[in-house]
């Protein structure tokens, strides 16, 4: 991706957390925003969580992302600091995803993509999916955060008083988009019409 290009690449992770709906969503968003370029990488647990929690399929996915990669390729353009991107995120981001991050453990090209997303000074956003917290799950999260990665629990708010769990899911999303600088109208803002 040469600098001057409007195109702008964003890796979506997809790990073994609870939470298909949260990915499904951002990825229909960064799909439908102009000059977006959306890339997936799905672990081998996403698959089975997400036949757990959805109808979605992999196929699904597939026509929203401009390409998809399993989490054994690690020869991947999201492998390396050449390959240009605008920032990734890990959504849902299980608990061993967040420990291997933190801990600069890059066995598969999820947290390879990670590592090289936080080496290159690259917005790495994990949403993360889990409760109750162990010490363990802090201190990794405290880690990643000192090594500059953004921590963004799927953690929704009530004050836009929702009426469905899709603008639950809506609002977890939008602050993705916010903190990748993704233009969406997903719900309400504090103290605005």
């Amino acid at each position: 991706m040469a600098a001057h290009t409007a195109t702008r690449r964003i890796v979506l992770a997809m790990t073994g957390a609870s939470g298909v709906p949260y990915t499904v969503r951002l990825l229909e968003a960064l799909s439908n925003a102009p000059g977006v370029e959306p890339h997936l990488i799905v672990s081998d647990a996403a698959l089975k969580v997400m036949a757990l929690e959805s109808d979605t399929t992999l196929q699904d996915l597939s026509a929203m992302a401009a390409q998809v990669y399993t989490q054994k390729d690690l020869a991947a353009g999201p492998a390396s600091g050449s390959w240009l991107h605008a920032g990734m995120v890990v959504c849902p981001c299980s608990m061993a995803s967040l420990a291997a991050i933190a801990n600069g453990f890059g066995a598969n090209l999820i947290h390879r993509a990670a590592d090289v997303t936080l080496k290159e000074g690259r917005k790495l956003i994990l949403v993360t999916r889990e409760t109750p917290l162990n010490q363990i799950h802090i201190q990794n999260m405290l880690q990643a955060s000192q090594a500059g990665a953004v921590l963004l629990p799927a953690c929704p708010g009530f004050y836009h008083q929702p009426q469905s769990i899709g603008e639950l899911v809506d609002q977890i999303v939008g602050r993705v988009l916010d903190r990748l600088e993704v233009e969406h109208q997903l719900g309400p803002r504090w103290a605005e019409e």
